[in-house]
């Protein structure tokens, strides 16, 4: 099983008043993972929406665990939990420098016809490139 790994630094403005990084930040995090896992099953963003279809988020969850500050760089590991015809479950792990804990998170994602804005299933060749991402063992 394969995970996306990817550092991402800290700046000021994703700081909040009580000096760590808000909580929003977070989100657009997991939309960068989201991305990364798009281009690494060969399936860019740019590319699908030529195909007539979309990725669309319908769920989002954040636990957090311990507080990331400036001057931390975040260390954040993504993979698949659930992968069904059209909807995929992934999961997300964010870390401090130092490899605590700080959230975890789940994202259920949808694929969309872009016309019909209904499910679209993906093909059996396009399910087989999120298979190597797939580990339901793991869960947040």
């Amino acid at each position: 099983m394969q995970k996306i790994f990817f550092d991402l630094d800290i700046y000021s403005y994703q700081i909040d008043f009580i000096g760590h990084v808000n909580n929003a930040v977070y989100i657009h995090w997991m939309e960068i993972g989201r991305t990364k896992l798009l281009e690494a099953v060969g399936m860019p963003t740019h590319e699908i929406f030529k195909q007539g279809f979309a990725p669309v988020l319908v769920q989002t969850s954040i636990t957090y665990k311990s507080p990331l500050h400036l001057g931390d760089r975040v260390q954040i590991e993504l993979w698949l939990s659930e992968l069904r015809n059209a909807s995929a479950i992934m999961q997300f792990r964010f870390y401090n420098t130092q490899q605590t804990l700080a959230a975890e998170g789940v994202q259920k994602g949808l694929f969309v016809d872009k016309q019909t804005m209904r499910p679209r299933r993906l093909s059996p060749e396009e399910r087989a490139w999120f298979i190597p991402y797939l580990d339901s063992s793991i869960k947040v």
